[in-house]
């Protein structure tokens, strides 16, 4: 819903015998591509293991639940590190997408697992509206490297634009001078014809004929 099918793959393969949930294209070296793992993990046992912990009040039981669900997330950041994780065709860190907020809320407040998982792992976790977020924050990042991509076609569409301008007002520069050298001409044209009516209008009084009026265009 946030990035356009050309912007991911599905069930993509990293390498050989391993797929992928998602793999998200970023542009890479060379006009090429890169891709960024993300995979979905679910270890909704071990998290319903831990609520029903927490709510029979035990902290026995709390604790236990806790230490088996942080396990599970550190299996899953290992395999999606090892299976997904491969530079150059890959980005060097993953996601690992984590279905509902509850489940997410539960692995941050953990303390020091988030940085143990990104340092260790390369694995960066996401909940459903962290995801959101980052997918908005790549799709702004496609957007800026398009507009730098084009950015020498968009600096010659200005030079040949700028180039017809200056050609044009050359043009219109040149009509102008054409104009005034034209109505130069009839200005020049219109004067020489008040002087030969002039004279003829003497002419006309001293012979008592009448001379038709010149027409001075």
């Amino acid at each position: 819903q946030i990035l356009t099918s050309e912007q991911y793959n599905k069930q993509f393969q990293i390498k050989k015998g391993e797929l992928v949930d998602f793999a998200i294209v970023m542009p890479g070296k060379d006009d090429g591509s890169v891709y960024l793992p993300v995979d979905s993990k679910f270890p909704l046992e071990d998290y319903a293991r831990l609520q029903a912990a927490s709510e029979s009040g035990n902290v026995d039981e709390i604790n236990s639940a806790a230490n088996a669900l942080v396990r599970a997330v550190e299996l899953q950041a290992k395999s999606i590190s090892e299976k997904y994780i491969a530079p150059p065709k890959t980005t060097d860190f993953a996601i690992m997408y984590l279905a509902t907020e509850g489940l997410f809320s539960e692995i941050i407040k953990r303390d020091g697992l988030i940085e143990k998982l990104q340092t260790k792992y390369r694995v960066v976790i996401c909940g459903p509206t962290t995801i959101a977020a980052l997918l908005n924050s790549l799709q702004m990042g496609f957007r800026s490297v398009a507009v730098e991509k084009r950015s020498t076609e968009i600096a010659k569409l200005l030079a040949a634009f700028v180039n017809d301008f200056n050609k044009f007002t050359d043009l219109l520069q040149q009509t102008n001078n054409r104009i005034d050298s034209v109505k130069k001409s009839i200005n020049d044209a219109q004067f020489r014809t008040e002087q030969i009516q002039k004279k003829l209008t003497k002419v006309t009084q001293i012979s008592g004929e009448q001379v038709p009026e010149i027409n001075g265009t």
